[in-house]
């Protein structure tokens, strides 16, 4: 059996009572990758951590690492910033995995849908899980498996976010069949940040560049440019971005 991990983490608020008019929009950034190509990666990570903090206990916080912020002020020593990046930016340029990100507009969105429509988290896990059974189609394998690892939010937020995904086994999306997600056997669960899961921390450390570059696409963005080829592409089509609305 072929098995997948698929890593979701987010940036911005999903919520659509009020606009952050600096942060208008909410992303969903997933992970998809191998569960070999996972263990080379996570290996890569920890030597990096173990490189600048002697341990593989410290957790990659991309808010964290742009504020210079808790472990990271060693960052303020421009010599030690410029290495970590150019070891960072390595290792997400250079491994072996797939990006699928649901990007909402939240104004837009607001203006089309209102504020009262359904959740817009429950909208972008359902793209990004399509997406990725779109990925595993082309798999040759004959048995696969998907399992899905969420960073925990709450106790409320999580169970709401399960029940959304056994809707979606139980009757599945308007693209993907119910019969194509249970023949991928997919499951889900949802860890804490303590866990200090390196997939997570991955899609954490990517997700922010590309909602960036979704509010400013002509702005530079270096670290857009790292991890852009990583995008789910087929067809020459990009199937893994998705603004909505």
């Amino acid at each position: 059996m072929k098995k997948y991990h698929l890593y979701i983490d987010e940036s911005g608020d999903h919520g659509l009572v009020s606009v952050n008019t600096d942060f208008p929009v909410f992303l969903l950034c997933g992970i998809l990758i191998s569960e070999d190509s996972y263990h080379t990666i996570s290996q890569e990570l920890n030597i990096i951590k173990r490189e600048f903090w002697e341990n593989k206990d410290v957790i990659f916080h991309s808010r964290d690492i742009r504020k210079c912020n808790k472990e990271f002020q060693i960052l303020f020593d421009l010599e030690i910033k410029k290495r970590f990046y150019e070891r960072i930016n390595s290792v997400i340029q250079n491994s072996e995995y797939h990006i699928i990100t649901s990007i909402i507009n939240k104004e837009k969105y607001i203006k089309t849908y209102g504020r009262l429509s359904n959740d817009v988290y429950e909208l972008a896990l359902s793209f990004i899980i399509e997406r990725a059974v779109f990925f595993l189609d082309d798999v040759t394998d004959t048995a696969k498996q998907l399992d899905i690892t969420i960073e925990k939010r709450g106790k409320k937020e999580d169970k709401k976010l399960d029940e959304h995904f056994q809707r979606l086994l139980s009757r599945g999306t308007s693209y993907v069949s119910a019969q194509r997600l249970r023949d991928i056997k997919t499951a889900i669960a949802f860890k804490d940040k303590k866990e200090n899961i390196n997939g997570l921390q991955l899609a954490d450390l990517i997700a922010y560049p590309i909602a960036r570059y979704v509010m400013e696409p002509n702005r530079a963005n270096p670290a857009f440019d790292v991890l852009k080829s990583k995008i789910y592409t087929k067809n020459s089509k990009k199937y893994g971005l998705k603004i909505f609305p």
